[in-house]
């Protein structure tokens, strides 16, 4: 268990810490010449299970709030000191109030100093800290009379803290791992080493980390947890980690994080939830603050969502606009401190790293984020999956509510979506959202066969636009594909359209054709351009032009490049080659196509790179450098197709 300690000045936080552990935590020069805190101090104390009590102590001053909330960041119980001689006092009062809105519920109150007060001195105190703590997350927290000078209640004191820890809920083991960093050191043979508390997941020695922001790349050479040596670390325990990678230590500072390079997504902005405490003021739109995330203090603004002023005691829904990049994650608290940091403003919790650029305070969008309150994933799954037409990222999501891959599976199965692709690219879908989608699909195919009767179909990429914009390519495959194995769809060559669908060419253009055709049947792979077909029959270019953008609507004739047009046989001819150097040579290349297509010298590698590319293009093949691969989707298509 990690105990944080948290108090005025001069109250004898350090001095307990020492009773209770034997270690001094002033470790700093100054703080030993002082005598008073300035930074984090660390001590430990084993326990009789072979189990560890941490203890951060944390400064009392009020110009070092920044110090004590970075501490604060990821304990599990709150030792809150109260001289007995003073009472509580203005920082106690202000630290009770930041542990609020951390959300800090489980705790005790030391009542140090008794050793220099009369009895009845003692008895006004508790009633002073019973009145301080009412209605409070702590009201109900045990008071410990010691004096940490002779010792008087220590024991009974550290009793209750041993027995806390016993009943401590363990933290979830899911996740991926994420350090909050508060401290960086060189150690002469060892390196740079940082410390913080894992806020998530667990680490190894030989594990790969990042450090960011700016995403510095590490491997952990050495570890020590709760001040011994271990080969693993896990949330919730305090971690020393030993890094070895191509930076050094002044490159790493307390306020970045250490996490699994999957984590590494830096952000300048986040919505959540946060709410003014009593007795500040108001909190306004756009006011600008001090961010307090894990170790960090950003300086940022506050958008407010839902409201234009947030008054003492409400919550409100909020953007927060940080004026540099950070790491952060779904339910991590934050605090919001003024932009003098004098007085604390507001806390909260993140609800959402990936917010939308627009409609942020549509009725719709501010449903999600309430719904985003809710601690369990499925619920928010559900209510995203309903509002997003055309799907969802789940790697997004994943990395959002930090899930592993195994977590994400059983989840999706609760949820009950219909999941396209895998790993990054897998994307969700609601089965209401998949039915409306097919509709669309047949709708929009009706209404293009209504406005262009002479086309064949309709090419993907323009059908695929012109369903949703925003619809991934891996939703409208596996659409296209349920469609036509059910018979819904049909395809011919490269469009797609009704299976009553025909194209028409009339008969005039027929006759037309008929006079041109044997020009490109004789150099097939080469044909002459319109220009050369209208001076060799004497037909206006414009005309010839007219007749083929008709034909190659019916798809009878492919144009391959400008004004420079096949014919459906010979692209299906060409479509082969291209498939057998793939199966042969792994991708057809400009050379050797080339040298298949005009083995007799009738052409040249740029007519060869223009029918290649045409491939690339119409998406038969990707171009992968001077590759051209056949597309895993395209390997059956019959370019015969009538």
């Amino acid at each position: 268990m990690l105990i944080g300690t948290a108090g005025h000045i001069d109250h004898g936080k350090t001095t307990l810490v020492q009773a209770l552990t034997g270690v001094d935590a002033d470790r700093l020069p100054q703080e030993k010449a002082r005598g008073i805190t300035l930074d984090l101090g660390y001590a430990y104390t084993p326990l009789a299970d072979g189990s560890v009590l941490g203890f951060v102590d944390v400064p009392g001053h009020e110009k070092l709030i920044h110090n004590m909330l970075a501490g604060a960041s990821a304990i599990d119980f709150v030792l809150l000191v109260i001289a007995a001689d003073d009472g509580p006092m203005p920082q106690t009062r202000e630290h009770l109030e930041l542990l609020e809105l951390l959300g800090m519920g489980r705790g005790a109150v030391a009542l140090t100093k008794i050793d220099a007060v009369p009895p009845e001195r003692i008895k006004q105190a508790r009633g002073e800290i019973a009145r301080l703590l009412e209605g409070t997350r702590l009201a109900d927290c045990a008071v410990f009379p010691v004096s940490g000078r002779s010792g008087d209640g220590v024991a009974a004191l550290r009793a209750h803290l041993e027995t806390a820890a016993t009943t401590l809920p363990r933290r979830p083991a899911g996740g991926r791992f994420r350090l909050a960093i508060d401290r960086s050191f060189s150690l002469t043979g060892v390196g740079t080493v940082v410390t913080g508390t894992a806020h998530a997941g667990g680490i190894a020695v030989g594990a790969t980390v990042t450090a960011s922001p700016p995403s510095l790349k590490a491997r952990v050479r050495g570890l020590r947890v709760h001040d011994r040596p271990a080969e693993n670390g896990a949330a919730g325990e305090r971690c020393a980690l030993a890094l070895k990678g191509d930076f050094e230590k002044k490159d790493i500072r307390r306020g970045m994080w250490l996490v699994d390079p999957v984590l590494d997504i830096p952000l300048a902005r986040f919505q959540g939830e946060l709410r003014v405490p009593h007795g500040q003021q108001p909190l306004t739109h756009m006011q600008t603050v001090h961010v307090h995330l894990g170790t960090d203090d950003i300086v940022g603004r506050v958008a407010l969502l839902d409201c234009r002023k947030v008054e003492p005691g409400s919550a409100a829904l909020a953007e927060i606009l940080l004026e540099r990049e950070t790491l952060t994650l779904r339910g991590d608290r934050f605090i919001l401190r003024d932009a003098g940091a004098q007085r604390t403003v507001a806390g909260g919790r993140v609800l959402d790293i990936f917010p939308p650029a627009r409609h942020k305070r549509a009725p719709e969008r501010l449903a999600l984020l309430d719904r985003m309150r809710n601690d369990d994933p499925a619920a928010v799954l559900e209510l995203l999956a309903s509002q997003s037409p055309t799907g969802i990222d789940l790697a997004r999501f994943a990395l959002s509510w930090n899930l592993t891959g195994t977590e994400t599976a059983a989840l999706l199965r609760r949820v009950g979506l219909r999941v396209l692709g895998d790993g990054d690219a897998a994307i969700g879908i609601a089965q209401k959202a998949w039915a409306a989608l097919e509709a669309r699909f047949l709708q929009v195919l009706e209404q293009e066969h209504e406005q262009s009767p002479d086309m064949i179909g309709v090419e993907p990429e323009r059908l695929r636009r012109r369903i949703s914009v925003a619809l991934p390519r891996p939703v409208f495959d596996a659409l296209s594909a349920q469609l036509l194995a059910s018979g819904a769809i049909a395809q011919t060559r490269t469009w797609l359209h009704l299976p009553g669908h025909r194209a028409s060419v009339s008969a005039d253009d027929r006759e037309q054709f008929a006079a041109l055709k044997p020009l490109l049947d004789a150099r097939p792979y080469n044909p002459p351009r319109v220009r050369d077909l209208s001076e060799a029959t004497g037909t206006p270019e414009t005309e010839v032009r007219q007749l083929f953008k008709r034909l190659a609507r019916a798809g009878e004739l492919y144009p391959v490049a400008h004004d420079h047009y096949f014919t459906a046989s010979t692209v299906a001819a060409l479509a082969e080659i291209v498939r057998r150097l793939n199966a042969e040579q792994g991708a057809a290349r400009a050379a050797p196509f080339r040298d298949i297509l005009f083995s007799d010298g009738s052409g040249g590698r740029k007519v060869a790179i223009r029918i290649l590319e045409f491939f690339d293009r119409v998406g038969y093949t990707r171009r992968i450098r001077d590759d051209h691969v056949l597309r895993r989707e395209a390997a059956a298509h019959d370019w015969t197709a009538t």
